[in-house]
């Protein structure tokens, strides 16, 4: 199973913090930084020193690590035109020599929205749907041919589809738990389809879904990766696994009941039954963006026990 790293920039940290982590994280073995796509924080904090541009920061990272893939978990379609995404996309896969992944939603909060004189469509699935056209059109037309689109949310008339990502295909990630519409995106256009933070009964079910998306189209099961995204918060003791969760904003029995809480025996076994569903790549949410020490402790006391 893949393990990759995923933070909350937006409850408040520097670019600074953030490449710390990411250093880290190669570092210590894991697969992948992944980060969100938000503007305001909606825990309740200040924020500060304020929010990052989830691209600008991907670039920057791009070019100050070698191994791990690069990524967000999700962007939201409200926030950037496809054309110009994949732009962006495709510069940061190749600053990164090929380590670029795109997530992709239909985005959520209406209230940061606001905040920044963003437009919030009460129906969003239209756009998305489009978007993902629109990327994974540019992305697969041929060097010197050209790519139009005519959608009831987006027209592109004869685009050069440049620049190429490196890599190919591209990887696209579509996140979400609704029952039918996301699945089934997921099948048609992505690389990876990723759950959302459903509980963790709801894990299998969710799964089947996007392996039934797949046998409606005709495309194997084992073509499209399955992924979850869990909060952590571990210890080598029971008071550190709860103040990590404390400083998450959740609380240890809650995150042993739908995360990966606790002890490092108890995650090693919440991991493994994870995978036992099919899940074939794990996104941990790591909150407390200053705790390098807990990225440590994953890494040696969780990660190397894990078949």
């Amino acid at each position: 199973m893949d393990i990759r790293i995923f933070i909350e920039p937006q409850l408040g940290a520097t670019y600074e913090e953030q490449l710390a982590v990411a250093k880290a994280t190669e570092e210590l073995g894991f697969d992948a930084l992944f980060r969100s796509d938000h503007f305001i924080n909606f825990d309740g904090g200040d924020g500060l020193p304020g929010p990052t541009d989830a691209w600008t920061t991907l670039a920057g990272l791009a070019r100050e690590t070698s191994r791990i893939k690069l990524g967000t978990m999700v962007s939201s379609v409200t926030f950037r035109h496809p054309g110009v995404l994949t732009v962006q996309v495709s510069e940061v896969d190749a600053m990164s020599g090929g380590r670029a992944e795109l997530g992709l939603g239909a985005g959520w909060n209406e209230r940061e929205h606001a905040a920044y004189g963003i437009p919030f469509p009460q129906k969003r699935f239209g756009i998305y749907e489009e978007q993902l056209a629109i990327i994974s059109g540019l992305w697969s037309t041929p060097i010197g041919e050209t790519f139009s689109f005519s959608g009831q949310h987006y027209t592109l008339v004869d685009s050069p589809a440049l620049p190429k990502p490196v890599q190919q295909p591209m990887p696209l990630i579509v996140g979400g738990a609704g029952r039918k519409k996301t699945p089934r995106l997921a099948a048609r256009y992505a690389t990876e389809y990723n759950t959302g933070f459903v509980g963790f009964d709801q894990v299998r079910e969710t799964l089947d879904r996007a392996r039934a998306a797949c046998d409606e189209i005709g495309r194997p099961q084992d073509d499209l990766i399955l992924s979850v995204p869990r909060t952590i918060a571990v210890g080598a003791t029971e008071a550190e696994a709860a103040r990590r969760a404390q400083a998450s904003s959740r609380d240890l029995a809650s995150l042993r009941k739908d995360g990966v809480g606790g002890t490092a025996g108890e995650a090693v076994d919440r991991i493994g039954a994870l995978q036992d569903l099919g899940v074939q790549r794990l996104y941990l949410q790591v909150m407390d963006l200053r705790d390098l020490d807990h990225l440590e402790f994953i890494a040696h006391e969780i990660v190397s026990q894990l078949n």
